[in-house]
């Protein structure tokens, strides 16, 4: 073993690194594909070489645990990244699906049948407001199209009658749909 404090155990390592550098950094790059991620790498590895000094045996070559210490770094920066993409591929997958869906939704809608299922909903909850003979009337005169003297004959009430709770179920509806006048209008 080395002296660990031993100027020339310092020189020797930084010469064999300058000798080897470049063979050193071909071998990284050749696996990790990115100059910078490559020199991180090897850097990484010649001080935890250097760490480990205290079990160097002495007149052995250095390169081959160099070179394990670059492998093992190397495939570990591999695996990461790996495991980053198939985490951004997931995501991207799900990413795709919704979109996917909210394209083929908002194909699918139709604003005339949302609108006016909407109003229709507020208009059965209007009528649920009402009287029960004002109720009667306007569904008969406005759903079944009954004239106003024969839902005063079905229901044998007169045709002022009729008239008056017409007018009253519409009055109903005017204030309860007021925010949707303009546009039941248009």
């Amino acid at each position: 073993m080395s002296n660990l404090n031993d100027p020339h155990t310092i020189s020797s390592f930084s010469r064999f690194f300058q000798e080897n550098q470049k063979e050193f950094l071909s071998f990284t790059y050749s696996y990790i594909k990115n100059w910078t991620e490559a020199e991180d790498i090897l850097m990484e590895s010649a001080v935890a070489l250097w760490e480990c000094r205290e079990r160097w045996e002495k007149g052995k070559d250095l390169r081959p645990l160099l070179l394990t210490i670059i492998k093992n770094k190397a495939l570990n920066f591999l695996e990461h990244t790996q495991a980053r993409m198939r985490i951004e591929e997931d995501l991207n997958n799900h990413q795709k699906r919704e979109l996917n869906l909210r394209i083929a939704t908002l194909r699918d809608c139709d604003p005339n049948k949302i609108f006016s299922a909407e109003i229709q909903d507020l208009v059965y909850k209007a009528l649920d407001k009402m009287p029960e003979q004002s109720k009667k009337v306007f569904i008969l005169s406005r759903f079944n199209n009954l004239p106003n003297n024969k839902i005063a004959e079905q229901l044998n009430i007169s045709l002022k009658t009729v008239e008056f709770h017409i007018t009253k179920a519409l009055r109903i509806l005017r204030i309860e749909l007021k925010d949707y006048l303009i546009s039941i209008l248009f």
